[in-house]
């Protein structure tokens, strides 16, 4: 189904064409603007794009707009009706309201067609989407939340469209803190390194903090720790076995959090790009873009400034010859391009790093290896988790949330509310129940707020029943689903019987909205903001439940129609909850 903003766009931009055939079609596109009514009692859709084009065909942007419409084609290519009303309004707007059949048979293509009736991307795109990108050896914290989450949203987002993504987890796993970490656990825990004897991340992270208190006050230990790292870029083979027992504790202590999330990664940390590294630099180098600065190889931008306003470097090598976090981002993108073959990256990190990835975007442009006519690159940047004194979100200790902890104190939360509500709810069935709205309020909660804004996390405020959360969301796609069960009938039997016909202004504002799904999900892939998603589901659900409200479905004599505007509701839902990474659950 050809999404309702491109067929109106495509109508437009016909009719100013006849209207003002000596108008260069050029002109016309950078003009066209149809965009959705901020208020339904306008219209569905209006047209702008009259005053735009009155500088250039030197008239009034109402005149325009009257020229316009009397070359509107107003009708599908079957004759049936597609625009209801057309009307001008103010200096020259058009106000256009879509026929009730026309939108009847757009959600019908949704109930009927595959997938919902979107249209898949003629040309599948190979997406690289980094995130999560937690520290071995430390435990993930509140602040891991935002970038697992929000990266996980929009995996599943262009997994839905059709496109083919690689999911990456750019671990933390190299660098002088392995070698300061080997060199102590050599000294007080030496069977920990050979496996012989099994710990967990609660252990190893205080053997990093007592690591890290020594380097910082032993001259001989901080001498050693630096003879490890050594060992270990070299590949000598009991540094090497240790380095590998510390990254897999870590690992099984991550995973235990993306099951309980529901996020699928494929790890591949600084440690994988660690043999890319000499040669990056050195074709950098070839390419006359690296500056001496103090026996440092860097790479001055045009733009780039520090806080004195002096140029601020790019440094890809240290002067003592050590590589660090700009070279192996710069061999990460050069890798995703020229390798992976992306046509599209999307890095999800804390709003700290914009500038940081904005010089790695610019270098690699210079260098040759993104050229952003064929590739495009996003950092994604997110604020800050808060905690109700609008600080930011640590423990009653002052440190940072662990993630485990506040994950499963989400599910026990939602456990004692059901149980209160529920009490005669079986423990098994609470229990999934619990961990599904636990979850989910978690997510959904991080989710509908603008990803770039600091948001304060509340427990009380996300596992509310009320109000733009997931355990709304959640109730309203079971209350559906309840009507459906209430009135008893086979719907894939009535989907041969029956088509949705949208006539009562509460069923032609929900199909309307159910229409506006694929516009929504192409807003997101160009944003890249989940925050459009929640909203529009948090209407869709008002939008239904006004519609129930209006409209009888059991027993009425539009009940087959009525129960299958009730189903593609159940689908729409059901899927745009997929995609946030939020469960749907049957009972509640």
């Amino acid at each position: 189904m050809q999404k309702i903003l491109s067929l109106l766009a495509q109508r437009f931009s016909q009719a100013t064409s006849l209207a003002f055939p000596d108008l260069e079609h050029s002109a016309i596109v950078a003009a066209m603007e149809v965009v959705q009514s901020a208020q339904e009692k306008f219209g569905h859709y209006q047209f702008n794009s009259a005053m735009k084009l009155s500088k250039a065909l030197k008239q009034n942007p109402r005149q325009i707009a009257e020229q316009i419409l009397r070359h509107l084609d107003q009708k599908m290519q079957d004759g049936h009706p597609f625009i209801a009303a057309a009307e001008i309004a103010g200096p020259g707007f058009i106000n256009l309201t879509l026929d009730p059949g026309f939108l009847s048979q757009a959600v019908q293509n949704m109930l009927s067609e595959p997938h919902l009736a979107i249209d898949l991307a003629q040309k599948k795109e190979r997406v690289v989407i980094d995130f999560s990108s937690p520290n071995i050896a430390k435990e993930m914290h509140v602040g891991h939340l935002r970038s697992t989450i929000i990266g996980d949203c929009l995996a599943r987002l262009f997994e839905f469209l059709g496109d083919d993504v690689l999911r990456l987890n750019h671990v933390g796993d190299w660098g002088t803190s392995f070698g300061m970490l080997i060199a102590y656990l050599k000294e007080t825990e030496p069977r920990v390194l050979t496996g012989e004897q099994t710990t967990d991340l609660t252990h190893l992270v205080d053997w990093y903090r007592a690591s890290k208190a020594r380097f910082d006050s032993d001259p001989a230990f901080k001498k050693t720790s630096q003879l490890e790292v050594v060992s270990l870029q070299s590949g000598e083979p009991t540094a090497l076995k240790g380095w590998n027992v510390i990254c897999e504790i870590s690992r099984q202590a991550y995973q235990e959090i993306y099951n309980l999330l529901d996020v699928r990664l494929n790890e591949r940390g600084e440690s994988f790009y660690n043999p890319m590294l000499a040669d990056t630099v050195a074709d950098l180098e070839s390419k006359g873009l690296i500056t001496l600065s103090d026996g440092a190889k860097c790479i001055y931008l045009e733009g780039f400034q520090n806080r004195e306003g002096e140029p601020l470097p790019l440094m890809i090598q240290k002067s003592d010859g050590g590589y660090n976090y700009d070279t192996t981002d710069m061999a990460a993108i050069r890798h995703r391009i020229l390798d992976e073959k992306a046509d599209r990256i999307i890095i999800v990190t804390d709003c700290g790093q914009a500038q940081h990835f904005q010089m790695i975007f610019k270098a690699a442009e210079k260098a040759g290896y993104l050229d952003p006519a064929k590739v495009r690159v996003d950092h994604v940047p997110f604020g800050l988790v808060l905690g109700q004194d609008g600080k930011k979100f640590r423990t009653r200790s002052g440190e940072s949330e662990k993630l485990i902890d506040l994950l499963l104190a989400a599910v026990d939360k939602a456990d004692a509310i059901l149980k209160e509500r529920s009490p005669e709810m079986a423990e098994e069935e609470r229990k999934a129940l619990a961990h599904a709205l636990g979850i989910g309020a978690v997510k959904y909660a991080d989710l509908s707020c603008h990803r770039t804004g600091d948001y304060t996390f509340s427990y009380e405020r996300m596992l509310r029943f009320e109000g733009n959360t997931a355990a709304y969301l959640m109730y309203s796609y079971v209350r559906v689903a309840g009507i459906k069960r209430k009135v008893n009938k086979d719907v894939e039997a009535i989907k041969k019987e029956a088509c949705i016909q949208l006539e009562h202004p509460s069923e032609i504002a929900l199909g309307l909205h159910l229409a506006r799904f694929d516009e929504t999900l192409a807003q997101m892939t160009e944003d890249l903001l989940p925050n459009r998603l929640t909203e529009y589901l948090y209407n869709l659900a008002d939008k239904f439940n006004a519609f129930f409200r209006d409209c009888r479905v059991e027993g009425s004599p539009q009940q087959n129609p009525r129960l299958l505007l009730c189903e593609i509701t159940a689908m729409v839902m059901k899927q745009g909850l997929d995609i946030l990474g939020v469960p749907t659950v049957e009972k509640m």
